[in-house]
């Protein structure tokens, strides 16, 4: 779609619509109902219908029905469009002038953060499967928003079951990689919706981002054996998205390439 410039900035240009805006991209490609937008951001619902339907006039944001509830997703092709008319109309092509400088993602060992709340499951999930996948190719981490004092203990039978090494991993916080001497990252995955939800740092170097949620095995109720049931779906699910990232031909993918083959990774 073309893109009203004068609508499109006065939009965004609104903190708490921004926000909205913000959230919906950071949990891409997720459709997320106006209740946990609500949630999510502390916003009245009330309020947050006007700065739905206004995202929604701007282009921002695209809107389906599923049975009697309606979900949003963000357009990211309107914020490409935006994009292309600073570059193209504002900057006349002078890419040179106005794009930031970016550097390009090295070919070597990649560094690769999988981030959850607790960082118990799912993230040291992942972080255990990079590992043992990765070769000398990726550097895996992972950490949470909210660590909790120890790995869950349902998590690490899974791990030890499927034979790996459980003795590195433990419960960390996100502050660590966020320091100066932390290595920078390459890539950051969130895991679980609320840390998507939270999580608004700008990480030193621009890595790709991209939110691979999935649900939380430690909020299923039952018999032991129903319980480690879901772990190990978590753990298949998990397994499943990191083997598929392992396998992609980065060397021939430039960043934009390389940033939808994360998303879609999401839907498996």
């Amino acid at each position: 779609m073309e893109i009203r410039p004068t609508e499109f900035f006065q939009t965004l240009g609104h903190p708490q619509r921004i926000e909205v805006f913000r959230l919906l991209v950071r949990r891409y490609p997720d459709v997320l109902a106006a209740g946990e937008i609500a949630l999510a951001l502390d916003i009245k619902p009330s309020t947050l219908s006007v700065y739905l339907s206004a995202l929604m006039r701007a282009g921002l944001l695209a809107q389906e029905r599923r049975g009697t509830s309606l979900l949003y997703q963000a357009r990211i092709q309107t914020m490409q469009d935006a994009l292309a008319f600073l570059i193209d109309d504002c900057c006349k092509g002078r890419t040179e002038l106005c794009l930031p400088n970016q550097e390009a993602l090295p070919l070597g060992r990649f560094n690769v953060l999988f981030l959850c709340t607790e960082n118990s499951a799912r993230s040291l999930f992942a972080e255990a499967i990079l590992h043992r996948l990765a070769g000398d190719s990726f550097a895996a981490f992972s950490a949470g928003t909210h660590p909790a004092i120890e790995p869950n203990k349902k998590a690490i039978e899974v791990l030890l079951a499927n034979g790996y090494d459980t003795r590195p991993l433990q419960s960390k916080s996100k502050a660590e990689f966020r320091a100066k001497n932390a290595p920078k990252m390459d890539f950051v995955f969130t895991l679980c919706d609320q840390s998507a939800n939270e999580d608004c740092s700008v990480w030193q170097g621009a890595p790709i981002s991209s939110h691979w949620g999935l649900f939380d095995p430690a909020e299923v109720c039952g018999s032991d054996a129903e319980i480690s049931t879901a772990f190990q779906a978590a753990f298949e699910t998990i397994y499943k998205r990191v083997d598929r990232f392992v396998s992609l031909p980065f060397k021939t993918l430039d960043r934009g390439s390389r940033q939808k083959a994360v998303d879609d990774i999401a839907r498996l």
